[in-house]
């Protein structure tokens, strides 16, 4: 099955070694694509001050909650595009690997208008502060502008990683974050753009980055090669695809709307809580990619399992992945903890903002592998083609407890400390209702294993 070098055989042989070269190149990848936002952060937090930081960090929220249920249907892609490749089904492929890149090019056009029509509004509705929310404004209209590029670059990557190759995303990803500290340290500090400065250096090494994901599609020979020509948008792969994406993109939407939420509560506490929030919120940023970059590999080995029916292999391929994710998160997580204070210099070197950002590192850092085992778990049933429930029960775990703390607990003990608590609360609410769909969702899964692999033979 292995066809190049930058592939990797899931179905054959040992899976910690291969789980681990998945999982390492996606994790920097995801911590690269991170380091657009935290440079943005740092240069206007150092340069600008500490309102400019806050405008940055108003925005993360609401872009989080305008992309995710895109983002969302390119892990449909990504399973779908697994289960062609590990089956050898080349026809199919090809044509579901063109249905995923149109996809994705209509989707980044249809959100610059909603984020160049929706920003203020938005912002307004969040109870962003007078002293920051015109600058905030400025940057997520520059940002969306970016949104076709992101969602290319998303997509592409989501073919690749189902063949095993997270490699190359890797090196692109590489490339456009140095392009991108270039032109941040050019536009704010040679060319006083503020804010500004840093959407348009975010959005510039978001094309860097599409257009090498797809000079690379174009360029592979095999089945997942990309060709404009055959751009297409074929209802049978869109319904499998959004069987998967939509309720991950949803769950991904929704979570991210309690981000909101709470970013309300935290705005009620003035710019310079903003501040904090904004710096630990990217640092917690990097321990989700992380954790995130297992749960990855765990769909995308699960799903190339399940279309070739290896059922003993799928259970390793969830035991193994718990065991790395719950090790890379704690180490992170403790580090995170240990060292917060000094990290959060690099952020800015105001007193009060770092105090803020301790307070939040202090309660959300050091339990954080519990977040990694909470998705862990509906990555493994996306990977099987199960995604409605895992969804409901991500949202009733994450979203109820955290909207029940900021309405009915967090109004009678208002502090940074009581609101953040809600994080590893919702955390083992959830895993514990995860656990409890996986025992019934998987003994389902098994039973129509075989059933669906005929279908796919048929179809």
């Amino acid at each position: 099955m292995k066809k190049n070098k930058y592939e990797i055989d899931m179905c054959h042989g040992t899976i910690m070694d291969k789980l681990v070269s998945f999982s390492l190149p996606l994790m920097c990848s995801s911590i690269l694509q991170l380091m657009f936002n935290a440079v943005d952060i740092i240069v206007v937090g150092r340069y600008n001050g500490s309102q400019a930081l806050a405008a940055v960090g108003a925005t993360t929220a609401l872009i989080n909650i305008f992309t995710n249920l895109f983002i969302g249907l390119s892990l449909g892609a990504n399973v779908l595009a697994a289960r062609y490749y590990a089956a050898g089904r080349d026809r199919e492929m090809s044509e579901a690997v063109h249905t995923s890149i149109t996809l994705a090019l209509i989707s980044g056009i249809l959100m610059v208008f909603v984020g160049l029509g929706f920003s203020g509004f938005a912002l307004e509705i969040m109870g962003t502060p007078a002293d920051v929310i015109d600058q905030a404004a400025l940057y997520l209209r520059i940002y969306f502008m970016g949104m076709p590029f992101f969602m290319l670059y998303n997509y592409g990557a989501a073919i690749l990683r189902a063949v095993g190759d997270t490699k190359r995303p890797l090196l692109f990803l590489a490339v456009a974050g140095m392009t991108n500290v270039v032109l941040d340290l050019l536009l704010v500090i040679v060319i006083p753009l503020g804010v500004a400065g840093v959407a348009i250096g975010t959005v510039a090494s978001q094309m860097v980055s599409s257009i090498l994901v797809t000079w690379c599609l174009h360029r592979s020979e095999g089945s997942y090669q990309l060709r404009f020509s055959k751009l297409t948008m074929k209802a049978v792969y869109l319904k499998r695809i959004f069987q998967v994406g939509i309720p991950a993109g949803i769950q991904s939407t929704v979570i991210n709307f309690s981000n909101a939420l709470l970013q309300s509560s935290v705005n009620s506490f003035g710019s310079t809580a903003m501040a904090g929030y904004t710096a630990a919120n990217n640092i917690m940023g990097f321990l989700y990619a992380s954790v995130n970059s297992v749960t990855q590999a765990c769909m995308s080995f699960t799903s190339q399992n399940y279309s070739v029916g290896e059922q003993k292999r799928m259970d390793r391929i969830l035991i193994d992945c718990a065991v790395l994710s719950a090790g890379v998160s704690g180490v992170l997580g403790v580090g995170a903890y240990v060292f917060g204070s000094q990290v959060l210099r690099i952020y800015t070197s105001e007193a009060e903002v770092i105090q803020c950002g301790l307070q939040i590192l202090s309660i959300t850092t050091v339990p954080y592998f519990l977040c990694g085992i909470m998705d862990l778990i509906p990555g493994a049933l996306r990977g099987m083609g199960h995604s409605g429930v895992p969804m409901i029960l991500s949202v009733i775990g994450t979203v109820g407890i955290r909207v029940l703390w900021i309405y009915v607990f967090f109004p009678h003990n208002r502090s940074l400390d009581f609101l953040f608590v809600s994080y590893p609360a919702s955390w083992i609410a959830t895993i514990l209702m995860q656990v409890v769909c996986y025992y019934f969702v998987r003994k389902e899964c098994i039973r129509h294993m075989e059933n669906e692999r005929l279908l796919f033979k048929n179809d």
